[in-house]
């Protein structure tokens, strides 16, 4: 038999004109109360797209932006290129946070939902989405920030990780040096991923080999640096300059350097130009990413999803990286 109102109603705890209320975007039912019944709709299965269509009759003019970490300013820079460009449209930010956590994710997305915003921005925690496909199933448009996912298809602002790491890695051999060790980030997302077959590719192109003692990889954080740079450090023959994937790593590097007086002339290459990428020892070389501009464009697709204009779905666009020498 199929779902009614008054089974909604029933496992909700409330009336069913409350339940219709909900539906209806009715401004007197409380937060807690649209949530309760949200999640039991969800839960039961009740028509849940025509109910999505009715939960989205008006705009609310917010978007949610979702990342991994909010302390992570790479992330709170993409935010505030998003925030920037929502302002022209008039729309105000919601931002929350996954912890890196799918779990949380899922809850995070559903807070979203429940609170009506027009769209979302996502920076995913890891390399699965299926569970992203409850934003579709509320009609909501969503646009893929820094990383794809699997099992959920959306459009995505990148930037073109590949060509970004064969510069710097070309420049560093041009420069002389051939013994260029790697230190990466987890493999099973798109940044770690392309960045390291940049790296790769470049050494291939100039038939330099590839010596699996100097490659390493983490996770992204200062711990993950630190740690890997140690290892390289411990090796009999330390590499004469070391690619880091991204800043966080970078500045565990440059930490453990540092810490242990490090005297062997090593020079270090990193993904991302932040605010303290130009002070720290070591670094000769970065890339940087347009922020800002990674967070507008993100903005102009999704207002463009907003709006019903499904042209070109799913949009995969790639923004250009800029090599910095010091």
């Amino acid at each position: 038999m199929p779902v009614t109102v008054k089974d909604v109603a029933k496992l909700a705890g409330v009336s069913a004109a409350t339940v219709s209320r909900v539906i209806n975007n009715d401004p007197r039912i409380s937060l807690k109360t649209r949530e309760k019944v949200i999640k039991c709709i969800e839960k039961l299965g009740y028509q849940t797209n025509d109910i999505a269509r009715s939960l989205k009759i008006s705009k609310t003019h917010t978007v949610g932006f979702l990342c991994p970490d909010i302390p992570n300013d790479f992330f709170m820079s993409i935010a505030k290129g998003v925030e920037d460009e929502l302002r022209k449209y008039g729309y105000s930010l919601i931002i929350c946070s996954s912890n890196g956590n799918i779990d949380e994710e899922l809850e995070r997305i559903k807070l979203l939902c429940s609170k009506c915003v027009d769209g979302i921005i996502i920076i995913p925690s890891t390399n699965k989405g299926e569970h992203f496909n409850f934003i579709n199933s509320m009609k909501i448009p969503a646009v893929l920030v820094d990383r794809l996912v699997e099992d959920f298809t959306a459009d995505a602002v990148l930037v073109d990780n590949v060509n970004g790491s064969y510069s710097a890695i070309e420049h560093i051999i041009n420069s002389g040096y051939k013994r260029i060790g790697f230190i990466g980030g987890d493999m099973r997302l798109t940044t770690a991923k392309e960045r390291y077959e940049g790296y790769i590719r470049a050494l291939k192109d100039y038939c330099i080999p590839i010596e699996e003692d100097i490659i390493k990889f983490g996770d992204f954080s200062i711990e993950s640096g630190y740690n890997l740079m140690g290892e390289l450090m411990a090796l009999k023959k330390c590499p004469d300059y070391v690619f880091i994937s991204n800043y966080f790593m970078h500045i565990g590097a440059t930490k453990y350097l540092v810490e242990n007086n490090n005297s062997y002339p090593i020079s270090i290459a990193s993904y991302d130009d932040m605010e303290l990428s130009s002070i720290l020892g070591f670094c000769k070389v970065l890339i940087r990413q347009p922020m800002t501009e990674i967070g507008s464009r993100a903005v102009k697709t999704l207002m463009l999803r907003i709006e019903d204009d499904s042209t070109g779905f799913p949009q995969i666009i790639r923004l250009k990286t800029q090599l910095i020498c010091k």
